[in-house]
């Protein structure tokens, strides 16, 4: 078995001599909990903010209250705001942004459970993906943490 995508994520930052903080909604800390699992992951994480509520996302974050009412907690908009906010909060080189519906409720049609926007903000652009994932909620939470890493590795590669 390889090597986790949190140890692989810190190495890629740690070679370009990267800071990174986290904005989580539905994975409520799980994305910092594996990230900080690395050994030395103080060279590059320095920290995240949890944010469920919309108070929390607009207060701790910076994110618009027209943004959440407009388009939801669960949007690629937010998702950008989140990672803009974290990156700014924390002054890191990266922000790294995860909201979605972890479920057994609160979907929609048009916002199923499961799905879930990641985004990344820094200096050389902006990203945002849309995932559906399926399971129950824990699963959709574990998704939604190494989806969020992946696909902050794969900007990082250069492969987006």
């Amino acid at each position: 078995m390889g090597e986790s995508i949190e140890m692989v994520l810190g190495q890629a930052l740690r070679e370009r001599g990267l800071t990174f903080a986290v904005a989580e909604s539905c994975t409520g800390g799980l994305l910092g909990h594996r990230i900080t699992n690395v050994p030395g992951s103080s060279e590059y994480f320095l920290g995240g903010v949890v944010a469920y509520a919309y108070e929390a996302k607009e207060r701790l974050l910076g994110v618009e209250h027209n943004t959440l009412y407009e388009h939801g907690a669960v949007s690629r908009e937010t998702a950008l705001e989140m990672a803009r906010g974290a990156r700014s909060v924390f002054g890191a080189d990266i922000g790294l942004s995860v909201t979605g519906i972890a479920g057994p409720g609160g979907g929609l049609p048009e916002k199923p459970v499961g799905l879930t926007w990641v985004a990344v903000s820094m200096r050389e652009g902006e990203w945002a993906e849309s995932y559906i994932f399926e399971g129950d909620r824990h699963a959709n939470k574990a998704q939604s943490a190494e989806g969020a890493m992946a696909l902050l590795h794969k900007i990082l590669e250069g492969s987006t």
